[in-house]
């Protein structure tokens, strides 16, 4: 439970920090940390399908707003000696690799069943879907619903981002003026 008041304290933190910051590429990737954090709250809470959507939103999402803000003016930035970026990098990499090898010794083995419905997917799958293909059952059959809610999501992204990134019907900035 203390992981979930982390990433929400982590969340508030970037959304007020994106909607302070004064650089719109700095508020983009503040925001996006926000979507990441979110995505790590769902797997915390064991909704690995609801992260991995949110991830691939996130990243489109980010990508779309990363190019909205380069054809802005974005502001001169002080070239800076490479050992604070390196040293930050060193340390990031630090933490997140002891934070790796405490967590890792607590994962179950791999193929043991974490919850008790995959128990009843593994145990039952084949029986009640007479699918041979487990992951297609559970796909197709126990969860359609939510697989038909996370590709209808999926694919109103891939329209947005393709309404984004279309140069059909653009003008060019110099023949707009004409």
């Amino acid at each position: 439970m203390v992981e979930l008041y982390i990433l929400l304290i982590l969340m508030i933190i970037g959304a007020v920090g994106a909607l302070e910051m004064k650089d719109l590429l700095s508020s983009v990737v503040a925001l996006g940390a926000v979507g990441l954090g979110l995505s790590f709250t769902f797997l915390v809470l064991k909704a690995p399908d609801l992260a991995i959507t949110q991830l691939a939103v996130e990243i489109l999402s980010v990508i779309i707003l990363i190019r909205a803000t380069l054809h802005k003016d974005l502001p001169e930035v002080p070239a800076r000696g490479w050992s604070g970026g390196t040293a930050a990098g060193l340390g990031f990499a630090v933490v997140f690799l002891g934070v790796a090898f405490l967590c890792i010794p607590d994962l179950p083995p791999f193929g043991e069943p974490l919850l008790k419905v995959a128990g009843h997917y593994l145990e039952a799958g084949l029986k009640e879907t007479g699918a041979a293909n487990l992951v297609t059952s559970v796909i197709l059959d126990y969860r359609a619903f939510d697989t038909l809610g996370e590709a209808t999501v999926l694919f109103t992204v891939v329209m947005g981002v393709l309404a984004v990134m279309r140069a059909v019907g653009r003008k060019e900035r110099g023949k707009a003026d004409e």
